[in-house]
């Protein structure tokens, strides 16, 4: 093994909160910044002519390597888990910018209810509503907290938005950088149904910019042209917020500044609760000990916990016991959808990726759950991604019995562009008895064990789903112009063959006390002060918001944290 020179900080990720967190301490400070990123390099120009949906919609060229990098996935304790073979419920990007790359768009606010939950549930309903077995905990922050660092991170990428539109927003200190992008055919359709039932349609946040943009860091962006390639692409006008366009320029201007490619890290170093430093992997197999005094961990929720149980970091969760903290809190999104076929071409594929109206009518508490069967809610929303010709082929109505031949090519032609889904993206609690640990039976190419991924949904969750789709179902009805509706069916067990979205949380989560904690509100390792953990692994459950504005908040308030206080008195904040 060969021990490089020492670094002042050693950063494990190149995605959106190591390369944010690198470019606040190199444009900051004096310190030597390294980012270690075990995809390849990417910049902005790889995207110029990347508008080919096989190699990557379909394909997945953007995404990990699952046959080198993958969890092994089971229902409950009682089962064996098995590898997880194919790209199924989560999408991991792979490369500089990771998933921040193949991202659509999507920010929303986490909003103040969501950072104290448990509080919120139990003062209003009472201990004994809480879901059995719940493990919703509050966050240790509150929401106004983070609020300045939202508008700072909304700033940065130069969101799209219309404030003020809807009653359940939370409080704002600013008004969003660009205007709201413009929505399709469908997202107005659903609009008009929404509000006819009584509803508050809005057109959601979007990190697709509406219109030329400057950001505070002087980095310029041109427009959205609606193409429809954002989700799964990278943005081939730089109209996208993306890591690529939006922080490596800064930071490659920085001389303090350094990142290797190929680095898979296997291991956080520590002695005596600190840590010293981090041991990775070339592409050929060479090993090497790079020395820091500050480690900073910025990867995927699954790798940050992975690598935290792998460094022998902390206690790991036993549901048994309930004891131990790290891989505890697993959660993803509890999410369906409603297919409505009209009576009209919705020219589908002009879109953004995060171009949509949703409905926050039905999130988190904003509606009364005194007579109902479940805790938490849902985003209801219809938009206009852009429809693409491989992916977006094959939808038929129900009536149509036919699944191949040239009756089902008759209806998939007739059909094509005149199918609009209205989607439920709704919260999961974190669950006892789901969780992360280390998998006893497969290990990975260097012979260490894989993630195993236990989890399942639980009647709160189905629930949950099932009063929200049938919400749903009456502003589906009232869509003009619909003439079939073909709705989501029922939850089964959770399904790894079935993709839900990349927003996995949990596992590193942070809390007031180390008791219910492994990170302070600072994202501080209790027990390890010169060692941060960033990213959704920190998040205690999910809720309706997509992560990424909400890590890119956090990592600012750390960033800004440590170096204000941490480095002048390197010590537990």
């Amino acid at each position: 093994m060969t021990t490089l020179p020492r670094k002042d900080v050693v950063i494990v990720g190149g995605g959106w909160t190591g390369l944010l967190m690198a470019k606040e301490l190199a444009t900051r400070t004096a310190l030597n910044v390294l980012v270690l990123e075990r995809g390849k390099p990417r910049k902005t120009s790889d995207y110029f002519d990347a508008m080919d949906e096989l190699d990557y919609a379909i394909r997945l060229r953007m995404m990990q390597d699952i046959s080198q990098d993958t969890i092994t996935f089971r229902n409950d304790g009682s089962q064996k888990a098995l590898p997880v073979r194919q790209h199924g419920p989560f999408l991991p990007g792979s490369g500089t910018g990771g998933a921040g790359e193949h991202w659509n768009g999507q920010v929303q606010r986490i909003p103040p209810q969501g950072f104290e939950l448990r509080t919120h549930l139990t003062n209003k309903y009472g201990a004994a509503r809480l879901p059995e077995n719940t493990a919703i905990q509050d966050w240790g922050i509150s929401y106004q907290d983070l609020e300045s660092w939202y508008t700072r991170a909304e700033q940065l990428l130069g969101i799209s938005g219309d404030a003020g539109r809807h009653p359940f927003e939370p409080p704002r200190s600013a008004p969003y950088p660009t205007p709201a992008l413009k929505t399709g055919r469908f997202p107005r359709l659903f609009a008009e149904a929404a509000r006819s039932r009584g509803y508050h349609p809005y057109t959601t946040p979007a990190a697709n910019l509406s219109r030329a943009y400057r950001n505070p860091d002087g980095i310029i962006r041109p427009a959205c042209e609606y193409c429809g390639y954002c989700d799964r692409f990278g943005c081939m006008v730089g109209a996208k917020a993306q890591p690529t366009n939006l922080l490596l320029p800064i930071l490659f201007k920085r001389p303090t500044f350094t990142i290797t490619n190929g680095a898979s890290v296997r291991r956080i170093l520590h002695q005596d609760g600190k840590a010293t430093g981090v041991t990775w992997v070339d592409p050929h197999g060479t090993e090497f000990l790079q020395p820091a005094d500050l480690v900073i961990l910025s990867s995927w929720a699954i790798s940050n916990t992975r690598l935290l149980l792998l460094s022998r970091i902390g206690t790991p969760y036993d549901p048994q016991s309930r004891k131990g903290q790290i891989g505890s809190n697993a959660t993803h999104q509890a999410t369906g959808g409603i297919s409505l076929f009209l009576d009209r071409p919705l020219n589908a594929f002009m879109g953004a990726g995060a171009s949509s109206i949703g409905i926050s009518d039905f999130e988190g508490d904003n509606f009364d759950h005194s007579t109902l069967d479940f805790l938490g809610g849902a985003l209801v929303q219809a938009s206009s991604p852009g429809l693409r010709p491989i992916a977006n082929f094959g939808h038929v109505p129900p009536n149509v019995q036919a699944t191949w031949g040239s009756e089902w090519k008759r209806a998939a032609l007739e059909w094509y562009d005149r199918v609009g889904v209205i989607s439920v993206v709704g919260e999961h609690f974190a669950h006892r008895n789901n969780y992360f640990s280390l998998d006893p039976n497969y290990k990975d190419r260097f012979g260490d064990p894989l993630l195993r991924l236990t989890m399942d949904w639980t009647a709160n969750e189905r629930r949950l789903r099932d009063y929200i789709s049938a919400k749903a179902m009456e502003i589906a009805r009232a869509v003009p112009g619909v003439q079939h509706i073909r709705p989501s069916p029922p939850y089964g067990r959770y399904d790894s063959s079935i993709y839900r979205g990349t927003h996995v949380q949990g596992g590193v989560v942070q809390g007031a006390s180390p008791d219910r904690s492994v990170l302070n509100p600072f994202l501080q390792c209790w027990t390890m002060p010169n060692l941060f953990v960033l990213g959704a692994s920190s998040f205690p459950q999910n809720t309706v918001a997509s992560p990424t504005l909400t890590v890119l908040a956090q990592t600012l308030r750390t960033a800004d944290t440590l170096i204000t206080r941490y480095l002048m008195r390197p010590r537990l904040l």
